[in-house]
């Protein structure tokens, strides 16, 4: 019987259709072997009755004319154990799995993020543009302060963007923006009101462009790290 929670089954799909390799076409190696054995493991919790044609697919998944048929097959199971699995999970993670070109959904999927936060939100992210702002930051709900953290990667259409962002809103929809030291930023982070951490697959420049990405919630010992770690640098970090 599946120890996982709704919403850990729910986010563990919502990563690995995320992370999916080219099973058509990639070499088989450990790490993709790692892959299919996990995604057979959390088919079996959420779906058993495509088990068996599961495990068929993945240890023939290279066979001649049928691998084409196997990759589609095991795409089709993984997909329709995730809807199984988001009928399950909290409405706070439900649309979090974000598929290519499904611009809305990444739209719709950050803002159910960010609605639900009381006093702050920090957004973390080396490469943003204006996007951060015009796409997502204005999701948030008024009187909350957003806190954007970013390196001077970010693209220049940023600062401008920020500016006129301060001119029209003022204290209605606070706004800091910050420079962390170069190659100091790692990942795409969503903090609220420092207590939930949200890792976020792609640049938010980039979310949902080119390929599958998900919103993925930390479980609370990581999240206290993560929140603790970037407060720090938030804190040495140089105003925009």
């Amino acid at each position: 019987m599946s120890t996982l929670t709704p919403q850990e089954l729910y986010m563990r799909l919502s990563n690995l259709i995320a992370e999916m390799p080219d099973l058509a076409h990639c070499s088989i190696t450990p790490e993709v072997n790692q892959w299919l054995g996990r995604a057979v493991a959390l088919v079996e919790q959420v779906d058993p009755e495509q088990l068996t044609t599961m495990r068929v697919s993945a240890q023939f998944i290279t066979t001649g004319e049928l691998r084409d048929y196997n990759a589609q097959t095991i795409a089709l199971i993984l997909h329709g154990a995730l809807a199984k699995a988001e009928l399950n999970a909290p409405a706070a993670v439900k649309g979090t799995f974000i598929a290519a070109g499904h611009g809305f959904d990444a739209f719709a999927a950050v803002g159910n993020v960010l609605k639900t936060a009381r006093t702050d939100i920090l957004m973390v992210d080396a490469y943003v543009d204006e996007k951060v702002l015009t796409d997502y930051a204005v999701l948030a709900p008024e009187a909350v302060t957003v806190r954007l953290l970013t390196e001077a990667r970010y693209k220049h259409s940023l600062k401008p963007a920020a500016e006129r962002w301060v001119q029209q809103f003022g204290t209605l929809r606070p706004l800091l923006v910050r420079l962390a030291p170069d190659r100091k930023l790692h990942d795409r982070e969503i903090f609220i009101d420092g207590d939930k951490a949200w890792s976020v697959g792609q640049s938010f420049k980039d979310l949902a462009t080119r390929a599958l990405t998900a919103l993925s919630l930390a479980d609370a010992e990581l999240g206290a790290r993560k929140i603790a770690a970037y407060q720090d640098i938030w804190d040495t970090a140089t105003p925009l």
